[in-house]
């Protein structure tokens, strides 16, 4: 079982007991202002995020990771790699992520858990490059990547929806542990 620690954080697969923490993160409008549509999701789309992200490990050997506070045992939400095959342009390549619920924002978690993730995408899984997808406008994850490193590759659009995304990179070379 792959699980990562942090100070703060334990980041794992998934269990059967997040579901419930899980579709309440996915229900709320604040969280999910910046994600796909928009649109909030409830307990059944939730069980299929979380069948589909665990596939993912089995066909990739990366997924999306359950947050876990170490201190608590509080589910905080989710963060890992997928893979962006909804934008052409960038499904060659593993994307990071996160969502963590509206109580453990601006407490650095994000940033702690998806430093952790590159780090696992580009030491323990051999990645040579890692691409960060967000909205135009999305301050906070426009805040993420850059403390990643990350630099700004591209502005596109994403297809479906039609907002503007951008699109930020980092590969092995740039990556500093």
């Amino acid at each position: 079982m792959t699980e990562i620690r942090t100070p703060r954080l334990l980041l794992r697969r998934w269990h059967d007991d997040d579901l419930a923490s899980m579709a309440e993160i996915n229900a709320d409008p604040r969280v999910m202002r910046w994600v796909d549509d928009g649109g909030v999701r409830d307990l059944e789309q939730t069980a299929e995020d979380i069948e589909r992200w665990e596939e993912e490990w089995d066909d990739e050997g990366y997924g999306l990771f359950a947050v876990e506070l170490l201190a608590s045992g509080e589910l905080a939400g989710l963060t890992g790699l997928y893979v962006p095959e909804f934008l052409p342009e960038a499904a060659a390549d593993a994307a990071i992520a996160w969502r963590l619920g509206a109580q453990f924002w601006g407490q650095g978690y994000a940033s702690e858990a998806a430093q952790a993730t590159l780090e696992f995408a580009l030491q323990d899984r051999g990645l040579d490059r890692v691409v960060g997808i967000h909205r135009v406008g999305d301050n906070a994850s426009e805040n993420v990547v850059r403390k990643l490193g990350m630099h700004l590759e591209r502005e596109t659009e994403h297809p479906v929806y039609g907002h503007p995304l951008f699109v930020h990179a980092i590969d092995l070379t740039e990556f500093q542990a």
